[in-house]
């Protein structure tokens, strides 16, 4: 087994993790970080930036479909075509340009990087499992920044239809129809961006209203919106389950009903068809 020593080692290269290591780099301290996955965490890799692009392909694509603004000034348009895949690809494309970007600010800031899993021996000690094998690493000061991962519902495991908000993101061609179980921001921005694309939407939500944290002078534009674009909000809702291809909800008024032939996604899991 490889043995390393640092002055400080960083585990978790999301926003905190590769920050905390440039910083410590510039400050002349010997530095490693290690990182399960893809340097910039969630945020880059599954979370902010994949969905902000693909909401701006989609509110591109939907703003083709909706030409009234272009009539009023004499201009037409034909009905636009959309090649998902590639659009998933061209977002793809964004994301890994800004990964290799955070390898090169660590390697500028002279941070080591290691690729693998990090098993904490004690405090001062970590193994790291990689492809290339085993390293122990011995360090002054331990900083853990390993992030977040989507959570299942206790009545939507993960698998086939049933989507994390990760596999949300990585589809390649637009669903059917989509199931968005949680009306936080996070299932506000997939649920719109695919009902932009074509997709039948239902957003099923278990408080009074979607978006709860927020006042409601803030959520009632969303509502509007929703309605105007055929997106179907079913508040006081709780998904029960999902089987036969359709999702399972007990509706405020208590009374059971199941949506249709659907993917579902949740804040942490989606059903489509």
């Amino acid at each position: 087994m490889n043995e390393l020593r640092c002055k400080v080692l960083v585990v978790g290269g999301g926003p905190a993790g590769y920050v905390t290591a440039i910083r410590a780099g510039q400050l002349g301290l010997d530095t490693i970080l290690v990182e399960g996955g893809r340097l910039g965490g969630t945020c880059l890799n599954v979370g902010c930036i994949p969905s902000k692009a693909l909401i701006h392909a989609a509110g591109a694509a939907h703003g083709l479909r909706e030409p009234q603004a272009l009539s009023a000034i004499g201009l037409s348009i034909g009905p636009p075509t959309l090649d998902f895949a590639r659009t998933i690809a061209w977002k793809d494309s964004l994301v890994a340009r800004l990964t290799n970007g955070v390898g090169g600010l660590l390697k500028k800031a002279k941070v080591r990087t290691l690729l693998g899993k990090a098993t904490i021996v004690d405090g001062k000690t970590v193994t790291v499992s990689a492809d290339t094998g085993e390293s122990r690493i011995v360090a002054e000061h331990l900083i853990l920044a390993t992030g977040s991962e989507p959570v299942e519902l206790p009545a939507l495991k993960f698998g086939g239809d049933v989507l994390s908000s990760t596999d949300a993101l990585a589809l390649t061609e637009i669903p059917g129809s989509l199931a968005v179980v949680g009306g936080g921001y996070i299932g506000m921005e997939l649920g719109l961006a695919f009902a932009k694309l074509g997709a039948k939407v239902t957003i099923v939500e278990a408080l009074a209203k979607i978006l709860p944290l927020y006042d409601a002078e803030l959520t009632q534009p969303l509502v509007r919106r929703l309605a105007e674009l055929g997106v179907e909000t079913l508040v006081g809702a709780r998904a029960l389950g999902f089987a036969d291809g359709a999702l399972k909800v007990a509706a405020a008024d208590g009374k059971e009903r199941e949506l249709p032939p659907t993917r579902c996604w949740s804040r942490s899991a989606v059903v489509h068809t």
